[in-house]
């Protein structure tokens, strides 16, 4: 028998300190090189977008790839291509830890059009309400103390 799961994924990770360092001039190579990590693992990635402190990426896991395995792949090698390529030239590492959301099929546009809108979305909503209202909303239990 073969192995069958579809399991969508929104990623959501920040700079650390959440500074503003990944600007809009370049985030186009950061997240195609981000699309390559994810391609190699062959995983799928449906969407990728974020503001100059945070990343969202909404994408299907292979079932040889563990989550936390994945997100600190895309971490580690980003946060080095990101120094070498010195396109953000005051970025310093992602902040660590990530959160991680679960997707059906039928909520699968929605959420890639959240996705492609942050830059109009965060017009109105700043990082932390947005993150609070994704813990919220997927009945992730959380103390303010230890989100930031």
């Amino acid at each position: 028998m073969s192995t069958f799961r579809q399991i969508y994924y929104q990623i959501v990770f920040s700079t650390k300190h959440r500074n503003p360092v990944l600007n809009m001039e370049n985030e186009d190579q950061l997240y195609k090189y981000i699309w390559g990590i994810v391609k190699n693992k062959k995983c799928t990635l449906y969407r990728i977008n974020g503001m100059p402190d945070h990343i969202h990426l909404f994408t299907d896991l292979h079932p040889s790839v563990s989550l936390s395995s994945f997100v600190k792949d895309i971490k580690v090698s980003s946060n080095l291509w990101i120094k070498q390529s010195g396109l953000f030239p005051d970025f310093e590492e992602w902040q660590s830890g990530y959160g991680a959301f679960t997707y059906s099929e039928r909520e699968k546009d929605m959420i890639i059009n959240y996705i492609k809108n942050q830059k109009e979305h965060h017009e109105n909503e700043s990082f932390e309400v947005e993150y609070k209202n994704l813990l919220k909303s997927n009945g992730v239990e959380f103390d303010e103390k230890y989100l930031w």
